[in-house]
């Protein structure tokens, strides 16, 4: 929940000016709803993808306040968050929810990026792999593994965003790697093929180490993704 018109404006400009064609990357932004529009207009032609920070668990109807699937699509949203940790924490969505949502945006033509992540308490508990798989198959048990094909993993460790705590790029390879195992117990195919991102306070200064990972694919970019030039330095590490 950040961001003017006008701030978000320049900053779309100044990531469009600063990305490097001759090195081509896979960019989106997640806007935040009310930005959306234009976001679409401005970005629309260029090589940035857009999405939003979530979707509704609902196709439509009597529903205050949500946002569905086709709303998004109709301003050629292409991803959305699902699953955030700060839904999870701050609002209280439940596994079932984030599964509805997640089929939800599915049905819609959008591609989720499904978060999934354990807080301290668990990770110190030891229950980072049972808390991970318990989230991922809250959603693939109604949806399906083969949603996945049109679907992102972010492994979020709620443990590591904001608290002064770091992951080290090996604790993070080892969750991916747990996850994409867990992908591939049900299909081989889509494991391979899956994207999974990481969004532990990825910086540029740590960037390049976490994306040479066997099993981290990119970023899902937090505070980074509110200053052009951060977020272009991890852009610039991906490869």
């Amino acid at each position: 929940m950040n961001g003017t018109l006008e701030s978000v404006r320049q900053l779309l400009a100044d990531l469009g000016a600063g990305l490097d064609a001759a090195k081509p990357v896979d960019v989106a932004v997640c806007a935040p709803f009310i930005h959306i529009p234009a976001v679409s207009a401005q970005l629309r032609g260029s090589a940035i993808a857009w999405g939003s920070q979530n979707v509704a668990d609902q196709k439509a109807g009597a529903f205050t306040g949500e946002i569905c699937a086709a709303m998004l699509a109709e301003f050629g949203c292409r991803f959305a968050i699902v699953g955030h940790s700060e839904r999870r924490v701050a609002y209280g969505e439940s596994d079932a929810l984030i599964a509805a949502r997640y089929a939800q945006a599915i049905a819609g033509g959008i591609i989720p990026i499904l978060c999934i992540g354990e807080t301290l308490q668990q990770r110190e508990s030891g229950d980072t792999f049972r808390v991970v798989k318990q989230q991922l198959d809250a959603v693939l048990g109604p949806a399906g593994v083969e949603s996945l094909a049109k679907a992102v993993i972010a492994y979020e460790p709620v443990w590591a965003i904001g608290t002064g705590k770091t992951a080290t790029s090996q604790q993070a390879q080892e969750v991916h790697a747990f996850i994409r195992s867990e992908i591939r117990q049900r299909d081989a195919a889509i494991a391979d093929r899956i994207q999974i991102l990481y969004g532990g306070s990825v910086k540029a200064d740590n960037a390049a180490e976490l994306f040479a990972m066997t099993d981290i694919d990119g970023g899902l970019i937090g505070g980074a993704s509110l200053d052009a030039k951060a977020f272009l330095s991890i852009c610039h590490a991906t490869g």
